[in-house]
């Protein structure tokens, strides 16, 4: 749990009494559907790519590039307007979008105009439409909760999406087989709809932001949430590290389906499969995520658990066609656990450490940093392989992954055994 040493919060099972919450409820099936339904598009979409349009590794670099680049492009001035207004109507809209954005993709394939072009355009869109989602609902969450209970509550929902990216990515090779990439897409457009009609059954009254007597323009806004993330160590230290493993990590990540398309031969149905199977490791992550820190603290296991991801990703590199996938498995496997667990913790911690009115605008603040690294890693991981070929540029990725665990060893985090509850705790403590 997320406490300090001198105020421990009661041991409880993950989850214990949050599934009762109807709300929690309605929320939790309407990410389920989106989550599975976008693990299906993690694996469809690049394979449109590669193996319809026949693109090559930078273009589809591009793709991943796209769903990111709108945290740089509106994530900022989206968290200081989320912070203004009742969050789930934002998310329903949301949904709404991406549903309409994704059912292009099989319309054109089906017409036989489906460009390289168009699939970067719709991926940027989702990821227009995943910004406010993902800003809403990372404010709305503390609303529903007590702190002692978002690590509960984190957990379940990364249980949920880790468990979407075991099924996900097998159930969408199933689907591609039996009627092709761009028609498993209409899962993905059916699951956002899912999630909206879910987002829609919500009924708890949401409790609008508080208005300040003489409202800040949203560029005043934004530049105090940017000056509270700057001056606050522990949340900057974490915002240098994600921003700098998610530039290499997402370099690798880019590749992945080219690598093993390519490099190692397998069919769509091997890459689903091999998919799934490594994303156990992010099911057990968060079930184990706040056990782990109760009997290590949560500050050890945070950077404990996003340590060993980096070290981990060093194995992919090594996998080789035949029983050199499991070397893959492994790696995969331990790198996930690491992502997942290290960020149920480090997103519980946002959560209850922040002050819930610059929430949404410390989150993008850090976003913004973070996942705006991504489409540069992207774009970066693309060119590497065009100079030094895939398996090259994925190797200087994942040694630049676990370098940047550095970061938090030497940060804040450094011999501290639990996280502030607060910037109060801190200044207490010092």
């Amino acid at each position: 749990m997320i406490t300090t040493s001198e105020d421990k919060v009661e041991n409880k099972t993950a989850g214990q009494g949050i599934l009762k919450d109807s709300a929690f409820r309605h929320l939790w099936a309407g990410m389920t559907a989106s989550k599975f339904g976008s693990s299906i598009a993690s694996i469809a979409t690049p394979l449109i790519a590669v193996q319809v349009l026949d693109a090559s590794a930078f273009l589809v670099s591009l793709l991943t590039a796209a769903v990111w680049l709108p945290w740089l492009l509106i994530g900022l001035p989206a968290g200081a307007w989320i912070d203004r207004i009742a969050r789930r109507p934002v998310m329903l809209v949301s949904d709404l979008l991406a549903a309409v954005v994704v059912i292009s993709v099989p319309v054109a394939a089906w017409l036989g105009v489906l460009t390289v072009g168009q699939l970067i355009a719709v991926e940027m869109l989702l990821g227009c439409a995943s910004v406010f989602f993902t800003v809403a609902w990372t404010a709305y969450l503390p609303a529903m909760f007590n702190k002692d209970r978002l690590v509960g509550a984190n957990s379940i929902l990364q249980g949920t999406e880790s468990t979407a990216q075991v099924a996900g990515p097998a159930l969408g090779g199933v689907l591609i087989a039996a009627v092709t990439a761009a028609t498993a897409l209409v899962a993905d457009a059916v699951s956002f709809l899912v999630s909206a009609f879910f987002i829609w059954r919500i009924r708890r009254p949401e409790t609008r932001p508080e208005r300040p007597e003489q409202r800040e323009s949203i560029r005043e806004d934004i530049a105090a949430g940017i000056r509270w993330l700057a001056r606050d160590r522990f949340l900057r230290n974490l915002t240098i590290h994600g921003a700098t493993a998610n530039l290499v990590l997402t370099g690798m990540n880019a590749l992945l389906i080219v690598f093993l398309v390519r490099e190692i031969g397998l069919g769509t149905t091997g890459v689903g499969l091999l998919m799934a199977i490594t994303a156990v490791g992010g099911v057990g992550a968060a079930a184990a995520a706040p056990v782990l820190a109760r009997r290590f603290g949560a500050a050890r296991t945070m950077v404990g658990c996003k340590t060993l991801a980096g070290v981990a990703a060093t194995l992919v590199p090594l996998t080789r066609p035949g029983a050199g996938l499991a070397i893959y498995v492994v790696g995969m496997i331990a790198m996930v656990f690491g992502v997942v667990a290290g960020n149920v913790l480090a997103g519980s911690f946002r959560q209850a450490y922040c002050p819930p009115h610059l929430l949404a605008r410390v989150v993008t603040g850090m976003q913004f940093v973070n996942l705006g690294a991504i489409p540069v890693g992207a774009v970066l991981g693309g060119a590497v392989a065009t100079a030094f070929g895939v398996r090259t540029a994925i190797t200087i990725m994942t040694l630049g992954y676990a370098v940047s665990g550095l970061i938090l060893l030497l940060g804040p985090f450094r011999g501290r055994r639990d996280l502030p509850a607060s910037p109060a705790d801190v200044t207490l403590a010092g």
